[in-house]
């Protein structure tokens, strides 16, 4: 499941959902938060509807190509955040820890590179992270895990 939203999430409703999905024996989730840079704590996030959303559905059929997976979830939060505020939530399900681990991992590495989020922080746009890149390097340079 795939949502792109300007609301908030809640956890236990979204672990809920991975649960349901089949006997899983196992659900690992990300959270990320907004952080507070140096006390401007908060900026704004736009994508580009459509467009983000079919990327992120392709990570999502990567991560299930390359683990067995029972159910995913990707949520991203677009718009005004502020610190302390969640802003992405990767949830995977699988029979086996070790593919739900990596999938999580896997999944928000790569959203993290190629998706087509924008960040302005005040008046200036935010360039990626090169430490962002090689999480998403150690990914794409093995074929499978």
């Amino acid at each position: 499941m795939i949502r792109v939203q300007t609301e908030d999430f809640h956890l236990q409703t979204e672990y809920e959902q991975l649960q349901k999905h089949g006997h899983s024996g196992a659900i690992v989730t990300f959270v990320g938060s907004v952080r507070d840079f140096g006390g401007e704590g908060s900026f704004r996030l736009d994508h580009y509807p459509g467009m983000t959303e079919k990327v992120l559905e392709k990570i999502e059929q990567q991560a299930n190509q390359r683990w067995d997976l029972i159910s995913t979830t990707i949520i991203h939060r677009v718009g005004n955040l502020a610190a302390g505020d969640q802003i992405v939530f990767v949830g995977v399900s699988s029979r086996h820890r070790k593919n739900a681990f990596d999938a999580c991992e896997y999944m928000i590495d790569i959203l993290k590179t190629q998706a087509p989020f924008w960040k302005k922080e005040g008046d200036t746009w935010v360039d990626a992270k090169e430490s962002d890149s090689e999480a998403a390097d150690k990914w794409l340079s093995h074929s499978q895990p």
